[in-house]
């Protein structure tokens, strides 16, 4: 069913379910999002949704680290920078906290569907 219809999370780089190349197109995808060092694991290229559930906790937690520079910041911050750099940083954290929750939706995606796959049995 490659022609079945993606969310708008879905990543341009990932072909669609369905498609054969499929696993293999989120596996590059997943692992750009993650350590380098997670490719040292081959369980995680056999089982791309073991991949996908690591990438899923580490995106959240980088997000969760985002939220709490952002909180804390201006505090922990303000003895050691000048205002307009502070606001800066405050930005920055802005920033990448919405990049990052863009790329925890569009690994959500990836992971339901790899789920989906490895339910069906269809992954080898």
């Amino acid at each position: 069913m490659p022609d079945q219809s993606l969310t708008p999370d879905w990543p341009a780089s990932v072909h669609p379910p369905g498609s054969d190349s499929f696993e293999q197109t989120a596996l590059v995808w997943l692992f750009d999002h993650v350590p380098a060092d997670y490719r040292l694991h081959g369980v995680l290229r056999r089982h791309p949704v073991a991949l996908s559930r690591l990438a899923r906790q580490y995106v959240s937690a980088a997000l969760e680290a985002a939220r709490e520079g952002y909180r804390t910041a201006r505090v922990d911050l303000r003895d050691h920078l000048p205002a307009h750099a502070l606001d800066q940083v405050m930005n920055a954290y802005l920033a990448e906290g919405k990049r990052t929750a863009a790329v925890l939706r569009s690994i959500e995606a990836v992971d339901a569907e790899l789920r989906a796959v490895s339910e069906r049995g269809d992954d080898e």
